[in-house]
């Protein structure tokens, strides 16, 4: 792994991972792989999918080391999973509510089955020779992000596709890109693995030279200065840290609890914002405001009442509460079949 840039020391370590490999056991590996992370109190969401693995976990830093190894090298995986790309930040506090692993299709989704990384895929490009390949005038640079994910920062002079999934990149490649015009193309994306993908569909579309920011922009923004970087912004990322800037430090970001759009200082600053309820992305969406607004009601209530409103213990409070109440039903009933 190559060296990263200094992080501050922080209680909890947070592993983005992801691996293209054969796992047509996935279903059964699903639960063995839970009951590892809960053991340790590991929270974040992976995904396996008959192509591989892909997710964001937390946890204290001796319960992800023990995770990257049971990945790596346990006989359950078969080494199937030995050089997953793995990228490590920090966190203040856990950000993540619960554990989850789920069972999918395709690991990042793009419904196309000629794109398989796992037998073909473009050239990875270091972080360190990024700078180099983008500042070349032959070449056209591409986001394979969404378009709120490419509102919150990119590299300078990316092509922006202005996709809402994943899915809709074909689409964009079709209508912008031509393999005749278009020799040499190079993509990126948060970690790495929708523009691996990306670059095996860009291959199989005859496309001859394709390149990819192997690390993603989180290996850029951890081992790149910011004095040498060409990433302007932050980098959103899917958990409850929204964004992280150069050094994987924390971003300034914050989520729009209706719309889930990230939001900047300036979102924050226009009148339509209303912390936990709205944002001027979904300034006319009243449905989903009123379901924010409820959200936000219970969140003070919890908050007033000294109680967690979302997570684990949320869980185990409303599950106690559920099996107080049943039995206090079931108590009534008896009482009443006795004096009947």
């Amino acid at each position: 792994m190559s060296a990263n840039l200094p992080q501050a020391e922080l209680p909890y370590k947070v592993m983005a991972l992801y691996k293209f490999a054969d796992l047509p056991d996935a279903e059964a590996l699903q639960p063995l792989l839970a009951k590892f992370c809960c053991a340790r109190d590991i929270k974040g969401t992976l995904i396996l999918a008959p192509e591989g693995i892909n997710g964001t976990v937390a946890g204290t830093p001796a319960a992800i080391a023990a995770l990257a190894t049971y990945l790596q090298t346990d006989s359950l995986f078969s080494s199937r999973l030995h050089g997953a790309e793995i990228k490590y930040s920090s966190a203040a506090t856990m950000p993540f509510l619960r554990m989850k692993v789920r069972l999918k299709s395709e690991i990042v989704t793009l419904r196309a089955p000629e794109a398989n990384p796992a037998k073909t895929v473009g050239t990875y490009v270091q972080p360190k020779d990024w700078n180099a390949l983008i500042d070349r005038n032959d070449v056209v640079l591409v986001d394979t992000r969404n378009d709120y994910e490419v509102g919150l920062g990119t590299f300078t002079k990316a092509l922006d596709p202005a996709t809402k999934s994943f899915t809709e990149f074909k689409d964009f490649v079709a209508q912008n890109l031509d393999p005749a015009r278009d020799k040499k193309v190079a993509m990126f994306c948060t970690g790495g693995i929708r523009c691996e993908k990306a670059s095996s569909y860009l291959l199989s579309q005859g496309f001859e030279e394709v390149f990819h920011l192997k690390g993603g922009i989180l290996g850029y923004l951890e081992q790149v200065p910011e004095t040498e970087s060409r990433f302007s912004g932050e980098c959103f990322v899917f958990d409850e840290r929204v964004s992280v800037g150069h050094g994987l430090a924390l971003g300034d970001a914050t989520l729009c609890r209706a719309c889930r759009h990230p939001l900047t200082a300036e979102d924050r600053a226009d009148p339509a914002h209303q912390d936990g309820i709205s944002c001027r992305h979904c300034a006319g969406d009243t449905a989903k405001h009123a379901a924010a607004a409820e959200r936000q009601h219970q969140i003070d209530l919890a908050k007033a009442r000294g109680v967690d409103h979302l997570g684990d213990a949320a869980h185990a409070i409303a599950r106690a509460n559920k099996a107080e109440k049943l039995e206090r039903i079931t108590a009534d009933r008896a009482r009443a079949k006795q004096q009947s």
